[in-house]
């Protein structure tokens, strides 16, 4: 299994959760190679497989590099979990600029299109594949919007649907699935990055169930889209939101 992003919050608990399933792990890192080098080095702990991979998800070449590195050290990956992304400070519209969309956008989107694209090729039954999973890490703000905090995350992670949706369709005929998670409010240092780090404690008490979620109850959804219990799921988007 490789997981994008897989250094911390979601991806860590993914990655960490899948080892204990039996998978080897690749995680990706973009910047924290010691948050990295942690989650590998507990999976070893653990008498687990890891490896963790330096890649800018919004570069192409990155990418290449990074799919060819985890079939070098452990062969192709038979699930992709693209979890990998960014959000920036809360504002309105008529604050983001267009070097912010870049950002946005080159990692939340053109990631998750360039990765899927990598996976797909190494797959796909008619490319003489064994067929896998993919899981796509969104969020529920695609549906909410995030007036007033960040509508371009949102907007980008709407994408992310899209490509879920028509993916599936694509390839479902190749053995691969392709499903993608929606979590709400989790308890991450995601919201420090849009410059709101008691976002969590301020809304849980709005949220029907009354807390916030863990990443690892993230994890356990995306272990089961990837696993053979939802062998007939593809296409389809679970909201991991408490309710919201």
């Amino acid at each position: 299994m490789l997981i994008t992003g897989g250094s911390r919050g979601i991806g860590a608990a993914t990655a960490l959760l899948a080892a204990r399933r039996g998978y080897a792990v690749a995680v990706s890192y973009l910047r924290d190679e010691g948050a990295a080098k942690r989650v590998v080095d507990e999976i070893h702990t653990h008498g687990g497989t890891a490896i963790a991979v330096r890649a800018d998800v919004g570069r192409e070449e990155d990418v290449v590099r990074m799919f060819q590195a985890v079939d070098d050290a452990l062969g192709p990956a038979a699930v992709l979990v693209n979890n990998a992304g960014v959000l920036e400070r809360q504002t309105r519209l008529e604050h983001i600029d267009e070097a912010r969309l870049h950002r946005i956008f080159s990692t939340n989107v053109a990631g998750s299109f360039l990765c899927a694209r990598e996976a797909v090729r190494r797959m796909s039954t008619l490319r003489g594949g064994g067929g896998g999973a993919i899981v796509n890490v969104s969020s529920r703000a695609a549906q909410l919007g995030s007036p007033g905090e960040y509508i371009d995350y949102a907007a980008s992670k709407a994408a992310v649907d899209a490509l879920t949706v028509g993916l599936a369709k694509e390839v479902a005929a190749e053995g691969i699935r392709v499903n993608a998670v929606r979590p709400g409010i989790i308890e991450t240092d995601i919201h420090a990055s849009g410059g709101d780090p008691g976002r969590v404690e301020r809304l849980k008490a709005s949220l029907p169930l009354g807390r916030a979620g863990s990443p690892e109850e993230v994890a356990h959804a995306i272990l089961w889209l990837a696993s053979k219990e939802a062998s007939y799921c593809t296409g389809s988007i679970l909201d991991v939101g408490g309710g919201r």
